[in-house]
């Protein structure tokens, strides 16, 4: 078959850019890999091994797709993890839900939802908590609370634009810490975020009336009344709202 005219240049041209972006490609890999090699040598300390770029540099090359398989299972077996907890929480199973997550964050200890998600099962552990003595008790329920804590906090720490995690401490300061001063901060950059959510608004208000701060607890109450068309949350916060006001008059 012959070509027509002007075909022969137009494949030439295609076959330059494919080289071009070829060399491009194998260029960026080859850096990659000098990188990479270049970051393990000065991990290496003083007196240890020596270890020079070029010859790992050279181990890289060889075993790269080997590295870079294992990475993606890595990435996919601390998905797996992560969603086996979920499963596990769902079915009320928490304790085995945080041996999950536990593995799930060996593989991923940068991903805000696995923490936040190990605050809620902790949290719900230590509100099960059973010790066969009181010590026991006090023991189990102190570690997974304040785990909890610790995830949540990490959680935000991760994300700062996470509002789940703040609604998680404001219940945990409000209801099972017995710190609502504390809660308070959270539960206000929570509803910053979420400013509709009634619930959220409920634990607030609990808060600043723990806290004495009776006024902004009416506030908020009368917030809720006209926030939902829950007639049940109405009446309730009706209720609580002239509840504090009877005790300020």
């Amino acid at each position: 078959m012959k070509l027509k005219r002007g075909t022969l240049p137009g494949l030439v041209v295609l076959f330059v850019i494919a080289g071009v972006i070829l060399g491009i490609y194998l260029a960026e890999r080859q850096k990659s890999r000098y990188e990479l090699a270049r970051r393990i040598a000065e991990l290496s300390p003083r007196g240890g091994t020596p270890v020079t770029i070029d010859g790992l540099r050279k181990a890289i090359a060889i075993y790269a797709e080997a590295l870079e398989e294992h990475v993606r299972d890595a990435a996919q077996t601390g998905t797996y993890w992560k969603i086996l907890a979920v499963r596990l929480a769902d079915k009320g199973m928490h304790r085995d839900a945080l041996d999950a997550l536990d593995m799930a964050i060996r593989y991923n200890g940068e991903d805000p939802t696995i923490f936040y998600l190990t605050g809620v099962s902790a949290a719900t552990v230590a509100k099960n908590a059973l010790g066969f003595s009181q010590a026991g008790f006090q023991a189990e329920r102190d570690h997974y609370f304040v785990m909890a804590e610790r995830a949540y906090l990490r959680a935000i720490e991760l994300d700062s634009a996470y509002a789940k995690p703040r609604y998680g401490l404001g219940i945990l300061y409000t209801f099972e810490l017995e710190r609502p001063a504390e809660a308070i901060p959270r539960l206000e950059e929570y509803l910053d975020l979420m400013s509709r959510d009634v619930d959220a608004m409920f634990v607030l208000a609990r808060a600043y009336y723990m806290t004495d701060n009776y006024e902004r607890a009416v506030d908020l109450y009368d917030r809720i009344v006209v926030s939902t068309k829950d007639t049940v949350k109405q009446d309730e916060a009706r209720n609580y709202r002239d509840y504090i006001l009877g005790q300020i008059r």
